[in-house]
């Protein structure tokens, strides 16, 4: 008798085997989605019941408008008087003033030649040859362009507030990394003030200080330390952990550790924080021109006013040129840090530094023989004209009249009909109590119970301060601006992820567009789409696609090639490549370009309130303009908690990080 053999069972599938609450520990996501949809179907009821649907309910408003009148009254009362303001914010008002006429009667003592070729000189011993002609260069073009004078009162109010900056970053940084109660008291603060528009700086400021010098420099210092304490606490507590022992085991006490061991470990942390720092302030110091900051700035904000491209242009293209500058020599600074030395023998160290010295030294003698303290007028370029001309042109050929499209009026007009005005409206349509559920859900989803707590209580807070309306409207605003940003973005940085040379040919591009003042973007999109949330939404879309472009060719470059041989081998195409290798690899790079994309289109949004976008940003505007603490305060606290919302749901917690990894 033939023996059978045994068929071998099919195995069962995990999900069947261990049942539903099996299949629900493999999909975490769905477990928290059903949580959440079992806790609602019994909350809901219950809210709905007792404060209804629509907008946030009037009795879970809180109106902040009397005691904020009450300072603001005060402040203006006692700002002449009172002994805080004569005593304390007087003072820090003359050193502020007498810091920034200094060091630009220091500048001008310098004279074009002397200031010209000490940029040179330092890029120089701090980055090379090359960056020594590129800083050389840009300072020459800042005078060909007539903009010599304002440049020079940029830079003189930039090197107090940088300076201001990093003093403070430090301190803040150096208690925030050698103690962690500190640390957890200043991240949340340093998250907002990160957060906070730069408009809402100034409403404070200007109340305290009035109009002028002082107060720009000071709302430039709260906006640009944040980055500087980030990075120098990230330094200190990123320390190698077997230096500091062996240190500690020399018997070297807490100051000779921090000295000796910290601070030159965190050297290339406290560079990228005073990159950061200097490009913040930068930034601060052309908005703060809308309170008497003079400068570059006043000349972009002159340019706004009046709608002139071409003078916008001749002003934004000298702050590119510092940008560029000042960044370029900080990054090379720190590739250099430990690097071995290179060069002459004879020009290293402090040899090369008194070269240096000695030529700007004789330059600036001799110009200022020859009279040359202010370049002269007669080497100017005058290219307000032509850009004006260009734009006319454009806007006659552009604006309407364009076979299919219409023109860019029409495509701001469908725009707004077609995307902008059915969000706003589903938004604002929704009940309150759904708002907070969907924000609970995705926060949830991508991070922990935490994360969702943030984004709901950030969104609640919203109602509360009672602008729930007018922030449905601004994120309708930024969620249609970062899907358009997102599309184009992403497009871009495949093809430049494929192509070497595409991506060289973009380098450029991106540099000036990531470093033009966001003034500068209102202008043209004003001119070729008019006013409006368009507009507003337009010049986001440019001012965030630059680093949505980078960071995400950067994740995509850096998947791991063993991966992508193995896809080619196995004969997948490009597309396929794309879609099943690189996207899932580059998972976190493109969340945090989503991240970056939401960031900064907030940020231009609010600054839109300057062209007709409304909404928040019009109520942060119309603060400032009005002196209404109240107002601009609350605003800017409603922007802050819809950014810290945003932020929770587009980025992942770390938590979260490494369990999908």
């Amino acid at each position: 008798m033939a023996t059978a053999q045994a068929t071998p069972a099919r195995p069962a599938r995990a999900g069947a085997r261990r049942g539903p609450l099996g299949a629900l520990r493999d999909r975490p996501a769905a477990a928290k989605l059903l949580l959440l949809a079992l806790v609602a179907a019994v909350v809901v009821p219950l809210v709905h019941g007792r404060w209804g649907g629509g907008v946030w309910p009037d009795a879970l408003t809180a109106d902040l408008s009397a005691p904020l009148g009450e300072v603001t009254d005060w402040i203006v009362s006692n700002r002449d008087s009172h002994p805080l303001f004569l005593y304390f914010f007087g003072h820090i008002s003359n050193a502020v003033v007498l810091s920034v006429r200094g060091v630009y009667l220091l500048l001008l003592a310098l004279g074009w030649a002397g200031v010209t070729v000490f940029a040179a000189a330092v890029a120089w011993r701090a980055a090379g040859i090359r960056l020594a002609l590129t800083a050389g260069v840009s300072f020459l073009l800042c005078g060909l362009l007539g903009m010599w004078v304002p440049t020079m009162q940029t830079l003189a109010l930039m090197v107090v507030a940088v300076l201001a900056s990093v003093v403070l970053g430090l301190l803040l940084g150096l208690a925030a990394g050698l103690f962690d109660r500190v640390f957890r008291v200043l991240r949340p603060v340093l998250d907002t003030m990160q957060v906070l528009p730069a408009f809402a700086y100034l409403l404070p400021v200007v109340l305290v200080f009035g109009i002028g010098v002082p107060g720009a420099v000071l709302a430039t210092v709260v906006y640009a330390a944040p980055p500087m304490a980030r990075l120098t606490a990230l330094g200190l507590r990123g320390a190698d952990g077997g230096v500091m022992e062996a240190v500690t085991s020399l018997g070297a006490t807490g100051r000779q550790r921090l000295l000796s061991a910290r601070l030159p470990l965190a050297r290339k942390e406290l560079l990228l924080g005073l990159n950061q720092t200097i490009m913040m302030a930068l930034s601060m110091a052309v908005i703060a021109s809308v309170i008497g900051a003079g400068g570059l700035g006043d000349r972009v904000y002159q340019a706004l006013s009046s709608v002139d491209v071409g003078a916008a242009l001749a002003a934004g293209i000298p702050i590119v040129l510092l940008a560029v500058v000042l960044d370029r020599t900080t990054e090379a600074a720190g590739r250099r840090i430990g690097a071995e030395p290179t060069g002459p023998a004879l020009l290293r160290g402090w040899r090369g530094w008194s070269l240096a010295a000695l030529v700007t030294a004789a330059v600036t003698a001799v110009g200022r023989a020859a009279d040359g303290q202010v370049w002269p007028d007669d080497l100017t370029v005058a290219i307000a004209g032509p850009v004006n001309t260009a734009k006319d042109w454009m806007v006659d050929h552009l604006y309407t009249g364009v076979p299919v499209v219409g023109g860019t009026a029409d495509l701001a007009a469908h725009f707004t009909s077609g995307v902008l005005n059915p969000l706003r409206s589903g938004l604002t349509g929704l009940p309150w109590w759904s708002v907070l559920l969907i924000v609970a859900a995705l926060a949830w989803t991508i991070g922990t119970w935490r994360t969702a707590a943030t984004a709901v209580l950030a969104m609640a807070a919203i109602g509360v301060l009672g602008v729930w309306e007018p922030s449905m409207d601004t994120l309708s605003q930024v969620l249609a601006a970062v899907a358009v940003t997102l599309v184009i973005g992403f497009g871009v940085a495949v093809g430049a992820a494929r192509s070497a040379r595409l991506e060289r040919l973009l380098r450029p591009v991106l540099d000036v567009f990531q470093t033009m003042p966001q003034f500068v973007y209102l202008i043209p999109v004003v001119a070729l789409f008019g006013v409006g949330r368009a507009p507003a939404a337009a010049a986001a879309v440019i001012y965030a696609l630059p680093a949505v472009i980078r960071i995400t060719t950067q994740g995509l470059r850096s998947v791991d090639p063993a991966a992508m041989e193995g896809a080619r081998s196995l004969g997948a195409t490009p597309g396929q490549q794309l879609r099943q290798v690189q996207i899932p690899l580059a998972r976190p790079s493109l969340l945090l370009a989503v991240n970056q994309a939401v960031v900064l289109v907030l940020a231009v949004v609010i600054i839109g309130g300057l062209v007709g976008s409304g909404a928040l940003g019009y109520e942060v505007v119309l603060g400032l303009a009005q002196g209404d603490l109240a107002t601009g305060l609350v605003a800017g606290a409603a922007i802050v908690c819809l950014g810290l919302m945003l932020d929770r749901v587009t980025q992942p917690t770390t938590r979260r990080q490494r369990q999908e990894s």
